[in-house]
């Protein structure tokens, strides 16, 4: 499977994006999906996952702000982002795993975006 990032983007802080990740190459339902974020010098962190049934996952962090879904019939998984703090500023890729539960653990994930950039300011 091949996935794609956009929306991201410059926002103020307290403002909101919504990050898609498009998927070719097979069926998204066939996965479990993640967001994860990265700033230079730390290592990938898990922000949010899904299963194709909707259950989800979160990091302590994003919980309450941010949200995940998934569109299996578009083959596309949606964050959105509100209440963004500067401290969410980050590249944000998505990833998918044949594992059946949504793992915020990078190692667990077998296919990755080129990333999206967010920055809050």
């Amino acid at each position: 499977v091949q996935l794609v990032e956009s929306g991201g983007g410059s926002v103020q802080v307290g403002g909101s994006l919504r990050l898609s990740c498009v998927a070719s190459g097979d069926t998204i339902s066939r996965y479990c999906m993640g967001w994860f974020r990265q700033i230079p010098d730390k290592e990938r962190e898990g922000v949010a996952g899904i299963e194709s049934d909707g259950s989800t996952s979160y990091a302590d962090s994003v919980r309450g702000r941010f949200t995940i879904s998934i569109d299996n019939a578009q083959n596309i998984m949606f964050l959105q982002m509100n209440g963004l703090k500067a401290e969410d500023t980050a590249m944000y890729y998505c990833a998918a795993t044949y594992n059946y539960f949504p793992s915020l653990s990078r190692y667990d994930y077998n296919y990755w975006g080129q990333g999206t950039q967010v920055t809050v300011s």
